[in-house]
């Protein structure tokens, strides 16, 4: 955050004394991921509350709400940089001092080591949230790329591509917008309980059919609770064992799973009789 911070208080305050425009809407851009990563970094910390009476399948939902924001955000200020870019077209102003590229070298270059080590720990702990600001670094670097190409263009003939530099600053408004559109509609999957894929499904099944007694899965459903998944399961057994027997075999089954695999919360688990 504070490498961030630093990065987009020095492409605004560049930006706007070396008159670009795509370097002020990249710095802008900048500060939104500062503030986006705060908010993951409290919706991880509140998602990490045990589960209570009021919420017996924990606060996991909180981290999945804040990659919906994060989302909307981007959408939102990825429309007002735009905008803001093509306010000005068309009006006389000088070209844009060279130094201004250098700000923008320095975020991409940084921003790449940051996504990746975002990307690597989200996917692995399963945080929506975190994948999602790095979906926020990766705008970054395609920001700073479409700045750099705009400002190049009008450094180099300033004559001719001097508006180069305003459209670079309308093209970042269109990356940040289609890669928040993005993030919500997979935070908002999420929330409406869309399934797994089917690799994790079948693993699932893998691991209740190699318990002793289980003789089929009827039914299997799997919803993310944050970062991870609660499973309802329906087993089928021997109909002519005692329902003790037969509850054995479901908390066997909810043991194993949940040991095997770690992006597995809970199992809820229903016996049926097997045909």
């Amino acid at each position: 955050m504070l490498v961030s911070g630093a990065l987009a208080a020095l492409k605004i305050s560049l930006g706007l004394a070396g008159h670009s425009t795509a370097v002020v809407a990249d710095g802008f851009e900048s500060a939104g991921d500062v503030f986006s990563s705060g908010f993951v970094l409290l919706g991880l910390t509140l998602a990490a509350k045990p589960a209570d009476a009021d919420h017996p399948y924990g606060h996991g939902r909180l981290e999945t709400l804040t990659g919906l924001m994060i989302g909307m955000l981007l959408a939102i200020a990825g429309a007002l940089i735009a905008y803001r870019a093509l306010d000005g077209l068309g009006v006389h102003r000088p070209p844009p001092q060279s130094y201004v590229l250098w700000p923008l070298v320095a975020s991409a270059a940084a921003k790449s080591g940051l996504s990746l080590a975002k990307f690597h720990y989200g996917r692995k702990i399963g945080s929506a949230s975190l994948i999602a600001d790095a979906w926020n670094d990766c705008v970054d670097i395609l920001s700073a790329t479409a700045a750099l190409a705009a400002v190049g263009l009008a450094l180099a003939d300033p004559g001719r591509f001097l508006a180069a530099d305003q459209y670079g600053g309308f093209l970042v408004g269109l990356i940040v917008i289609f890669t928040g559109v993005r993030v919500t509609r997979d935070a908002a999957l999420q929330l409406m309980d869309t399934m797994p894929d089917p690799a994790h499904m079948a693993r699932i099944r893998q691991v209740a059919l190699k318990v002793p007694g289980v003789r089929g899965v009827e039914k299997c459903f799997a919803r993310k609770t944050g970062l991870q998944y609660h499973v309802d399961l329906h087993l089928e057994v021997d109909p002519e064992i005692t329902v003790r027997a037969s509850h054995d075999i479901a908390t066997e089954v909810r043991i194993r799973i949940r040991e095997s695999l770690d992006w597995v919360a809970d199992v809820l688990v229903h016996v049926e009789p097997a045909p």
